[in-house]
């Protein structure tokens, strides 16, 4: 089952089964094979779409939602340490890798990273490089950005267009 969530950064596309949310596009785009209406994913789809409010009041600092993402043993490890990294703070790919103890593999966190199946309530945002600088962001780098910002306390204009 699918819905739209308004937000500042614009709308988000959430997808949820029977076991919990499986995606969450921040460009918009549905997910590959949308779940089935039943009143678990209805139940699943109301609280993220309520935590996702009070994340983006400043409510909330962690998400508590029942997930259900699929990937392979090493992203999801990745994703598991991303929900590791506290709010309002960062680390680089390189840590990642350290802290799935794969040190010298920030290339494949990287990847593992950027095929995160829901952004923002597992915060791969919140990676960035070794020097500090912004990396890529499957929903832009404006969009990572804002989302650093909201997550350091520092007000903002909604994104446009």
């Amino acid at each position: 089952m699918t819905i739209t969530v308004s937000t500042p950064i614009g709308p988000l596309v959430l997808d949820a089964g029977e076991d919990g949310i499986s995606w969450l596009s921040l460009d918009g785009s549905a997910p590959p094979r949308p779940h089935a209406t039943t009143r678990a994913a209805r139940a699943h789809l109301d609280a993220a779409a309520r935590q996702l409010d009070e994340y983006f009041e400043g409510r909330l600092t962690r998400f508590r939602l029942s997930l259900a993402m699929h990937g392979t043993p090493f992203q999801r490890e990745v994703w598991s340490a991303l929900v590791d990294i506290p709010y309002g703070e960062t680390i680089s790919y390189g840590e990642l890798a350290r802290r799935v103890g794969a040190p010298g593999a920030a290339r494949a966190v990287g990847l593992a990273n950027g095929r995160n199946p829901v952004p923002i309530v597992v915060p791969c945002h919140r990676v960035i490089g070794a020097n500090g600088t912004l990396t890529g962001y499957g929903g832009g780098l404006d969009r990572k950005r804002w989302l650093l910002a909201h997550e350091a306390g520092r007000a903002q204009l909604p994104l446009t267009g």
